[in-house]
């Protein structure tokens, strides 16, 4: 659906990714760094609030660097022996990561908007799977299902004993706003940021996903060091959901 704010976005996400590409080619000075594809670049594009969202080199998220730089650091573990599944694999540089692994699943909802070979079609409400999977990753999924608590739930026994779930919503500083696919999608979108949105999570996802049965660590980007975080314009937090291990 074409809205006025998702036309602003576009607009100003062209307008600077294209001054950055100038700015290149007239010679400037490449100081920053992009961890998703490893390219240096001038600086990073916007996108809505976010002056610095995208890399021009690939286009990498904020969310996407973190994601990266936190596995190239060893902070994460990618269980390339093992099985994962990747919801909404629209980040090109995580597909690469993810799929040297043996039984790697890259699964959506939607799957033929995916350039991604073998995807499957996935309902999260559907996820009947027991002790599959060695991890579960979905970036700005989980403010799409109608259900959440289900999801977690469903999520929680798709994972083997010890696996992980690393999930990055989108959050503001407030309590989780939650709504329903029956408000009218302008509604969503004024409420939630987005028209397909059914809710905004605030720091209490941590609850929800713990209600779940998950141990949980939270890694914040603002927890990293500032000089590293402003080299790769790292922002968002990953929200590490484990399975216990059985006793």
């Amino acid at each position: 659906m074409i809205t006025v704010q998702r036309v602003a976005k576009a607009v100003g996400k062209h307008a600077t990714r294209a001054a950055l590409r100038l700015r290149s080619a007239l010679g400037a000075r490449k100081t920053r760094a992009c961890p998703a594809c490893g390219q240096m670049v001038v600086g990073f594009f916007r996108y809505g609030d976010n002056g610095e969202w995208g890399c021009p080199r690939c286009g990498a998220s904020p969310r996407e660097r973190l994601m990266n730089w936190l596995i190239g650091e060893g902070r994460i573990v990618v269980p390339v022996q093992g099985a994962i599944l990747h919801m909404a694999p629209n980040e090109a540089s995580l597909v690469r990561r993810f799929s040297v692994a043996s039984d790697y699943v890259p699964a959506d909802l939607h799957p033929d908007i995916y350039p991604v070979p073998r995807m499957r079609r996935v309902d999260l409400m559907e996820l009947a799977d027991e002790a599959r999977y060695d991890l579960f990753y979905a970036s700005h999924v989980m403010e799409h299902v109608p259900d959440d608590g289900a999801v977690l739930r469903n999520i929680h026994r798709a994972l083997k004993p010890g696996g992980e779930a690393w999930l990055v919503v989108p959050l503001w500083n407030k309590p989780t706003e939650d709504g329903s696919f029956a408000m009218p999608p302008r509604e969503r979108e004024r409420r939630f940021g987005q028209w397909d949105h059914v809710r905004q999570y605030g720091p209490d996802f941590a609850d929800r996903i713990r209600a779940a049965g998950f141990e949980l660590e939270e890694i914040d980007a603002s927890s990293i060091d500032p000089d590293i975080r402003h080299l790769y314009a790292l922002d968002d937090r990953l929200f590490r959901a484990r399975k216990p291990a059985v006793a």
